[in-house]
């Protein structure tokens, strides 16, 4: 089924525009507090992902953003054309809302300018949907505001593809195998143990990569995802570029970390070619060098998009196995 985005006036990048079906019709809101260059790619991103999940259900998808985050004037443009207000989605219900991660500006996380934006809307979900899912930086946050559970920093940003194993039984992994793979791409963890002991269930959890799905039963269901399941195969590459050119202007005194089990070896060792050049050559203009062919053909199979669409459908299975 096309999954209809509800939006305030229509454009060009609406993926599908629609009315609202009868009957059983899933009304899910997507609030997207990606930074101004990752929001199309966000939306797009999870469409496709909810597309991809749904089988038979109607999905209607309304989009909303934080309005406490800084936006340049075209982005805000965009977000009036397309998305709905924030007073409208908390004075109403919705069964399933999902909440993308955000650009991180503070020293941490109550410091942020969304932050009090961010809780009302956890404290709002827990009792006007059915079930929310709360994506990397949204999941610190949750766990955070919820049960004062802190993340920790890593010693580097963690970005590639990793295998999880399944930790127990759980409808929202049915029909996956033992082991479940999901890019990362994160500079802060959160530890197994200290959530189990807040009553938080692990369901994938690697020993090299740490968690990655976990959920806890409030007055809704919240799943958390340390993840990013709604990547598209050159997700990791464009962000990988982007921290190569903040490493060439200085804004990042890093060159950033390779994304792990990713390129394709080929690919790998023209890449190490290229860092050995921008370190020596540290200036915007290096990037000229920067082989974009990658972007197409330099990557290993997509292969966790299988298991995301299986972990969105079951989720889609329990919001209407509720609402009905």
């Amino acid at each position: 089924m096309p999954v209809l985005l509800e939006a305030r006036s229509l454009g060009d990048d609406n993926h599908a525009i629609g009315t609202a079906p009868p009957g059983d019709c899933l009304e899910i809101g997507l609030l997207n507090n990606l930074g101004d260059g990752g929001l199309a790619s966000g939306e797009r991103q999870f469409i496709s992902l909810l597309e991809a999940a749904a089988g038979d259900a109607v999905v209607r998808l309304t989009l909303y953003s934080l309005p406490q985050i800084r936006r340049s004037q075209a982005t805000r443009e965009r977000i009036r054309g397309m998305y709905s207000s924030m007073s409208s989605m908390l004075s109403g219900r919705l069964d399933g809302l999902i909440v993308t991660g955000a650009e991180p500006s503070a020293p941490d996380l109550p410091s942020e300018t969304f932050w009090r934006g961010l809780t009302e809307v956890m404290d709002w979900a827990e009792h006007h949907t059915i079930s929310t899912i709360w994506s990397c930086l949204a999941a610190h946050a949750a766990v955070l505001h919820l049960d004062g559970i802190q993340r920790q920093p890593l010693p580097a940003k963690q970005s590639g593809i990793y295998e999880f194993q399944r930790t127990g039984d759980h409808a929202l992994l049915a029909g996956t195998g033992a082991s479940y793979r999901a890019p990362h791409s994160r500079f802060n963890g959160l530890d197994a143990e200290s959530l189990e002991s807040h009553g938080y269930q692990v369901l994938t959890h690697s020993r090299t990569a740490g968690v990655d799905t976990f959920v806890k039963k409030w007055g809704s269901l919240f799943v958390y995802l340390q993840g990013h399941p709604e990547y598209d195969a050159p997700a990791l590459t464009r962000e990988y570029r982007r921290d190569i050119l903040r490493f060439l202007t200085a804004e990042s005194g890093r060159y950033p970390t390779m994304p792990e089990n990713y390129f394709r070896d080929d690919v790998e060792m023209r890449l190490r070619d290229f860092e050995m050049l921008a370190r020596i050559e540290r200036k915007p203009e290096s990037m000229f060098s920067f082989p974009v062919s990658i972007m197409g053909d330099g990557l290993k199979a997509e292969s966790w998009r299988q298991d995301a669409a299986t972990l969105i459908h079951n989720w889609l299975r329990y919001l209407r196995a509720q609402k009905s």
